[in-house]
């Protein structure tokens, strides 16, 4: 593959999980779903009373995290952060309901899989990108 076109790859990489991660995150504000997360659910797993600050550091960190892949700053601590989120929220809620988020179940991990998938596909691009451009200034 070229560079241009690894750029390109990259940059549609980085936008398209910056669109999913502010629609998820924005649409929790408006229709308050990430107070009903931290009450409902993170209260009653044990983080109580902390439950609905956790729920808004989480969809904060979304929202950060779609910045910098927008403007393609800080990429790997972007990625590992929201990585993290994902492999914690496989553990506590979508593990039970199997691999399907719909279809053949209802909740599963198929989804957290392949943002996980991309994100760290992103932060594979993001470094061979940097080796080529240090590797430019070198010569």
């Amino acid at each position: 593959m070229n560079t241009k076109n690894f750029k390109i790859a990259y940059a549609i990489l980085r936008i398209t999980i910056a669109i999913i991660l502010l629609s998820h995150s924005v649409l929790g504000i408006f229709d308050g779903g990430i107070n009903d997360f931290g009450n409902f659910y993170l209260n009653k797993v044990g983080f109580a009373p902390y439950g609905v600050a956790i729920a808004w550091t989480i969809k904060l960190s979304h929202i950060v995290c779609a910045v910098l892949l927008l403007i393609n700053k800080y990429i790997r601590v972007a990625c590992f952060a929201t990585i993290f989120v994902l492999i914690m929220g496989i553990i506590m809620v979508h593990f039970k309901e199997g691999w399907f988020v719909v279809g053949g179940g209802r909740n599963g991990i198929e989804y957290n899989f392949v943002l996980i998938c991309l994100l760290t596909a992103i932060m594979f691009f993001n470094t061979a990108l940097t080796q080529k451009s240090e590797a430019k200034k070198m010569c």
